[in-house]
């Protein structure tokens, strides 16, 4: 029944057996790593039905260059939807810097292999970012995830206001993150933020050779999927959220897509347009895909709805450029888009931390690099 009461909130009939049709051809898709119980099924369209939470990341791949070794342009674009302005500043952070996971005792301490650009929250955490080899990671809210259980308590302590920095910090590629977080040698804790919100998230992973993963915690324990997986929302958890998909791949995205502004409906317009657009290696026609497909995904500035508190509008969008290293911030109340070139970085060891403070520059468009200025390091919100 749930599945049917489902289909119905997104406008399916429920007439001649439909459901049940439906509910068989799902079963039968599956693909093997996501075979789930039909409770698991029913649950996760249940699930989808229920919140409207924040963010989408969309990855997009042109074609394979004529050019032996050379890359395709690769653009990782996200959206950060909050119910409030969540103010966020960009900073450049150089190679050799002694960092701390936390201020307790035993914490994980590290001096960074790579330079990164940073996107900064409340100039207290950093939410997403890439580093000088191109690896892009970015964290999205995932509600009901649980970072510790009896098991991790003691482990070097890692604050969420610094756990991306440090895996932009010290790896190159997607396969070296997911050895150290399967390693789990480490135990997630976060200051709350905005009134008392927990910092509740999954990651979406990429590197310059294309190869993704999403990061979830279950119940305190780290679970990676690897595999080509472009698009990430919010809830429910992936695997759930992967159920839904592949039935809509079914009906067909010509005929029809779910557009509301909740987290299933969002993942699904997402992987459909990102699956389905041109693709070009050009760096300007790419990056109109990529931003048109998250503004599709996004949503409306201001938009509320009174029977859904949860719903959000989008803040701010990022692109990242992997193979030219430009990392684009579009604030939606701003005039114009604007990158940072990583290639005119000074990521050299001893090098100042640079920052470029969006609420000051809400006119500006293209290259922002000269708008960088010499700061002293944020202080993460432990």
């Amino acid at each position: 029944m749930v599945c049917c009461d489902y289909l119905t909130s997104i406008g399916l009939q429920k007439t001649g057996g439909r459901c049940s049709d439906i509910k068989h051809n799902i079963y039968k898709t599956m693909k093997p790593r996501f075979i789930l119980g039909a409770a698991i099924v029913a649950a996760a369209f249940a699930f989808g039905s229920q919140r409207a939470d924040a963010c989408t990341r969309a990855v997009y791949t042109g074609p394979a260059p004529e050019v032996p070794g050379a890359q395709p342009l690769r653009i990782v674009g996200r959206s950060l939807d909050w119910k409030t302005p969540i103010p966020t500043n960009l900073y450049v952070y150089p190679r050799g810097m002694a960092k701390k996971g936390n201020t307790v005792a035993g914490s994980v301490e590290w001096t960074s292999k790579y330079g990164a650009v940073y996107a900064v929250s409340y100039d207290g955490g950093v939410t997403e970012g890439m580093n000088e080899k191109g690896l892009v990671i970015n964290g999205l809210f995932c509600k009901g995830t649980v970072y510790v259980n009896s098991d991790t308590d003691n482990r070097p302590a890692m604050s969420m206001a610094v756990f991306v920095a440090w895996l932009l910090d010290m790896n190159a590629t997607t396969p070296e993150v997911v050895e150290v977080l399967r390693k789990q040698n480490f135990t997630i804790s976060g200051a709350t933020f905005d009134g008392g919100t927990v910092s509740q998230l999954h990651w979406g992973i990429t590197d310059a050779e294309g190869r993704t993963a999403i990061l979830e915690f279950d119940n305190g324990n780290v679970v990676v999927y690897e595999g080509d997986y472009p698009v990430l929302t919010n809830d429910p958890a992936f695997p759930k959220m992967q159920a839904i998909n592949e039935y809509w791949e079914k009906v067909g995205g010509s005929n029809m897509l779910p557009g509301t502004v909740k987290s299933p409906d969002r993942f699904v317009r997402a992987d459909y347009f990102i699956k389905h657009t041109e693709k070009t290696n050009d760096a300007r026609t790419g990056l109109a895909i990529v931003r048109s497909i998250l503004q599709n995904a996004s949503v409306p500035y201001l938009y509320t709805v009174e029977t859904e508190p949860n719903v959000s509008s989008t803040q701010w969008r990022t692109f990242a450029n992997i193979r030219d290293l430009q990392y684009y911030f579009d604030t939606v109340t701003a005039e114009g888009i604007y990158y940072i070139d990583l290639k005119k970085c000074n990521f050299e060891p001893g090098a100042s931390v640079m920052k470029l403070d969006t609420s000051k520059e809400t006119t500006l468009a293209g290259e922002a690099n000269s708008h960088l200025k010499p700061v002293a390091p944020f202080t993460p919100m432990y």
